[in-house]
């Protein structure tokens, strides 16, 4: 089936959610790359940066995406190609994604460590803005091809199964570079064969994807300023944000702290990969459970009780001992799972329901600033949680390569099991405000129908 016969079509084919979703993987990879390796791993064990300013080189580059990441969801609303509004941005940033994804493991050569950090700071900020290029059309995309209730569930799976597989392969990224000699030189060129890998899956989803003409002929009347209030003004967009910045916090917390926990508490570094390797095969298997319930039962209310479950769970790591059998930790990992799949995958199925919501309030179809937003809190609130982990080590005393203080290894324990918990509290809180359930989805989706001269859709809650 070709993407012009879906417009009017209700229910996308497998085929197409699937391939849509490898732009997912890619991006995944690189985040999961970043957050699990990149500054807590590579920047201090073999770039030679301290902790503090191994954690800032992520925090700055994400102080660039305030702009640039609600700038081209903006600018992209606005775009009036002939291919399309968001779908050319995936021919744009493809190779530049790429190639400044090798480059941010490139050894800039023996150099003061002020200049390390400045190297891998710009280095860092080009990949970012790649990104933005590809991620914020990409996001606001999938809530304009999947526009009913059930379809936004489905597509939203197809692409956090996606997601975790792109974890999966950043997982392997240290035993890649391994394999290509070990140190700054394998690191280089494991980076340079996934630049290459990173490219190839958005020139797929450019082909199988398409753009709605009902939305994408709408002209945007807000300007930027404008639209910012009025997205300030949206009580449940803004508990969304409440609920997923929290939610974020505790995952890369838990994806920065993991590797240093079984380096330095644990002394079983080689088993961080196959403890990564069974908790994402536990979170891909978990999205099936979660996309069931899903369909059942409003989606704020699931993430709440998932949240709740995850840090009950998390916490347990703070008892485990280094002289505990390695199974436990590898038992553990799965009832990590479905907490961690829910908090993935809800809030992004809940920003298509707000911007109808908007869309209602505004007559327009701002997807793009939206996501725009809601892209740089996911990158904001990941890099704020390595900032501060790396920075409290910092201040712990923490030091490669050397036999830890046991008030350095309590603030191990506490960051890996504990601290993720209080912001998955946060966010159970903010979830319990959030007031479009499935049911009022519908009830919205008709109100639209009727103010676009369109016939009732019977509850089935299709948005064309």
């Amino acid at each position: 089936m070709t993407a012009r016969g879906l417009y009017e079509g209700g229910k996308l084919p497998a085929r197409l959610k699937a391939v849509y979703a490898s732009g997912e993987f890619a991006s995944s990879m690189v985040f999961g790359a970043l957050s699990l390796l990149f500054a807590s791993y590579f920047l201090i064990e073999l770039a030679g940066l301290r902790p503090l300013l191994a954690g800032l080189v992520p925090l700055t580059g994400r102080a660039l995406d305030a702009f640039t990441d609600p700038l081209m969801g903006r600018i992209s609303d606005g775009t009036r190609w002939k291919s399309g509004r968001r779908r050319p941005y995936f021919l744009i940033g493809a190779l530049p994604f790429g190639l400044s994804f090798a480059l941010l493991w490139s050894d800039p050569g023996q150099i003061p460590e002020a200049g390390r950090f400045a190297y891998y700071t710009l280095a860092y900020c080009l990949m970012t803005t790649s990104s933005t290029v590809l991620v914020i059309p990409y996001m606001a995309l999938q809530a304009e091809m999947a526009t009913d209730y059930h379809e936004r569930n489905s597509i939203n799976g197809y692409r956090s199964a996606a997601g975790m597989m792109g974890v999966m392969a950043a997982v392997g990224m240290r035993p890649l570079a391994e394999a290509f000699g070990g140190g700054g030189e394998g690191f280089a060129s494991a980076a340079m064969l996934l630049g290459v890998v990173l490219t190839l899956p958005w020139f797929a989803a450019y082909r199988v994807s398409f753009e709605r003409p009902s939305f994408s002929n709408r002209k945007v009347q807000l300007g930027l300023v404008e639209g910012f209030r009025v997205l300030g003004q949206h009580s449940n967009f803004r508990r969304l944000v409440g609920l997923y910045l929290s939610g974020r916090i505790a995952m890369d917390l838990v994806s920065a702290m993991l590797v240093i926990y079984c380096t330095y508490w644990l002394g079983r570094t080689e088993r961080f990969e196959q403890f990564m390797l069974v908790f994402l095969l536990a979170v891909v298997a978990s999205v099936p459970l979660v996309l069931k319930i899903a369909g059942r039962r409003n989606k704020a209310s699931m993430f709440a009780w998932a949240a709740l479950w995850w840090a009950l769970v998390q916490s347990l790591l703070i008892f485990v001992q280094p002289d505990w059998p390695s199974w436990i930790m590898f038992v553990h990992a799965p009832l990590l799972a479905f907490g961690f799949a829910a908090a993935e995958f809800l809030p992004w199925s809940m920003v298509g329901d707000v911007v109808d919501e908007d869309d209602l309030l505004t007559g327009e179809r701002r997807e793009g600033l939206y996501n725009g937003v809601f892209t740089f809190l996911r990158k904001l609130s990941g890099a704020l949680a390595v900032f501060l982990a790396l920075g409290l080590l910092d201040l712990a005393g923490l030091e490669a390569g050397r036999q830890q203080q046991a008030h350095t290894l309590w603030t191990v324990r506490l960051l890996t099991g504990l601290g993720p918990g209080v912001f998955l509290l946060v966010a159970a809180w903010f979830a319990r405000g959030y007031t479009i359930s499935q049911a009022a989805h519908v009830d919205l989706v008709e109100k639209l129908r009727a103010r676009d001269g369109l016939p009732g859709r019977g509850g089935e809650g299709s948005v064309r």
